[in-house]
């Protein structure tokens, strides 16, 4: 099992999404304890959200703008500033050069220790963690941080913009079907779910929302040795 690289040692990081709010379930008390340590935090969201919602009265054309809006509320709500989105379609997104040269050319511009991803493995025991955008962003980050970002031959035209190769340290997948390290985010989940509800024209029901997210939060704690009644969210590291 990979030990993660001490945060003492990190001074930024890149959370790299499929949509807008992904973050937030799945890390947003993580990305809270790194702020408060004075870590810079990145997020590149690669599609704008527009197969999300649930108000038919909401004209469709303006939810890549709510989202993209939603998720700047969500992320200054843990600390975070820097928000950018690659503008793909929702359920749409494939791996192909294009966009692993986009996630190589955030790593390079960002030049974070750690990269957090969403895993591009799927997990058979709970499905809807692994939307297909989900393994899609996650499989072209993999490719970015090994070894696109960090090989100067590989997008030369990454160079010719002036962006030098850069090897990340750290990789951290979320959703992985083998979780290997738990961050408690027990004194931070106010904060995480301040971010999930900025998402506004995603929740219907908030109050039942908690709710089922202090369950799955609590029994994921468990599984992974931390005491009892304690909430954490979990990842697959990867040292490179």
């Amino acid at each position: 099992m990979a030990e993660p690289l001490p945060d003492e040692q990190v001074e930024r990081v890149l959370m790299v999404t499929a949509h807008p709010d992904d973050v937030d379930f799945g890390s947003a008390g993580t990305v809270a304890t790194w702020t408060r340590k004075g870590i810079a935090v990145t997020y590149l969201v690669c599609t704008d959200g527009q197969a999300g919602g649930f108000d038919d009265d909401v004209d469709r054309a303006e939810v890549p703008r709510i989202r993209r809006d939603e998720q700047r509320a969500a992320a200054a709500r843990v600390g975070v500033h820097d928000v950018r989105f690659l503008g793909h379609v929702d359920g749409e997104l494939v791996v192909t050069a294009d966009l692993v040269a986009q996630v190589s050319a955030t790593v390079r511009e960002v030049r974070p220790q750690r990269v957090v991803a969403q895993s591009p493995e799927r997990d058979w025991g709970f499905l809807p963690r692994s939307h297909p955008d989900h393994l899609t962003a996650g499989e072209a980050t993999v490719q970015a941080v090994y070894p696109a970002a960090r090989n100067p031959y590989a997008f030369p035209e990454l160079l010719d913009r002036g962006l030098q190769p850069w090897e990340v340290t750290d990789l951290w997948l979320v959703a992985h079907p083998s979780a290997t390290h738990a961050v408690d985010v027990t004194d931070v989940w106010e904060d995480k779910m301040a971010a999930i509800l900025s998402h506004e024209s995603q929740h219907p029901d908030p109050v039942e929302l908690d709710r089922r997210l202090r369950e799955g939060f609590t029994a994921q704690a468990a599984d992974l040795g931390l005491a009892e009644g304690r909430l954490a969210e979990a990842y697959f590291v990867v040292r490179i």
